[in-house]
């Protein structure tokens, strides 16, 4: 028996937004947190239109999303805080339109509680710390 999980209509509201540089290609791109949907759009300068580079399901509530960059790195990565009570860092790799876990580390109870921290996320411009 296996189960299976389909969202007949994904969310449309925008909770969470990032802005970075996430490629590599010196393009700015926007990581946008749909409730459980995770999306990377790319604005084209030329039209100002956004193209939706990646899709994908994070099978929680996305808590919170901030980009850094670290230093001397050409690109910016992603930390995402959800609801399972877990931190992790999110690299866009381009060859596999994908985002690669690398880091994930837990720091409280599953479930958006008051007492659990994860709701705000700061990071330090020069890449040194991230603060939940």
């Amino acid at each position: 028996m296996f189960l299976y999980n389909l969202t007949l209509q994904q969310p449309t509201a925008i909770h969470q937004v990032a802005i970075g540089n996430f490629s590599g290609a010196r393009h700015q791109e926007l990581a946008v947190a749909r409730h459980s949907l995770l999306e990377l759009l790319r604005v084209e300068p030329s039209t100002g239109k956004c193209q939706t580079l990646l899709s994908t399901d994070v099978f929680g509530v996305v808590r919170a999303l901030q980009a850094f960059r670290l230093t001397g790195s050409t690109k910016d990565y992603l930390v995402v805080a959800s609801d399972s009570g877990r931190i992790v860092i999110l690299e866009y790799n381009p060859t596999k339109n994908a985002f690669d876990k690398v880091h994930q580390e837990t720091y409280g109870k599953s479930g958006v509680r008051r007492i659990v921290p994860g709701q705000y996320l700061a990071a330090d411009p020069k890449g040194r710390a991230v603060v939940i």
